[in-house]
């Protein structure tokens, strides 16, 4: 694992610890800078950072606090409160 990636991860748990002590704008700035770095860098982020992220506002989702999560036809809907939704398979 490069730098990069522990950067990533590193930024990863202090944005969940900043949301989790009710942070929002410690937490998403954290996501922003974990999504410049892996831009930077050309990596992808991890699948855990992109499901608990929102892509239109950058905050860090905690279900049943700023994100609602619901089961439609095979798929996952996580609502953020800014609106934006993401739909992801299951099986």
């Amino acid at each position: 694992m490069d730098i990069a990636a522990e950067r990533i991860e590193r930024l990863h748990e202090l944005a969940r610890a900043a949301a989790a002590e009710g942070e929002p704008d410690r937490a998403r700035y954290y996501v922003r800078l974990a999504r410049r770095v892996a831009e930077r860098n050309r990596l992808t982020l991890p699948r855990s950072f992109r499901r608990f992220t929102c892509d239109e506002c950058d905050a860090y989702l905690r279900p049943g606090d700023n994100a609602r999560v619901r089961l439609q036809d095979g798929h996952v809907v996580i609502t953020c409160e800014c609106g934006a939704q993401a739909r992801y398979p299951y099986d």
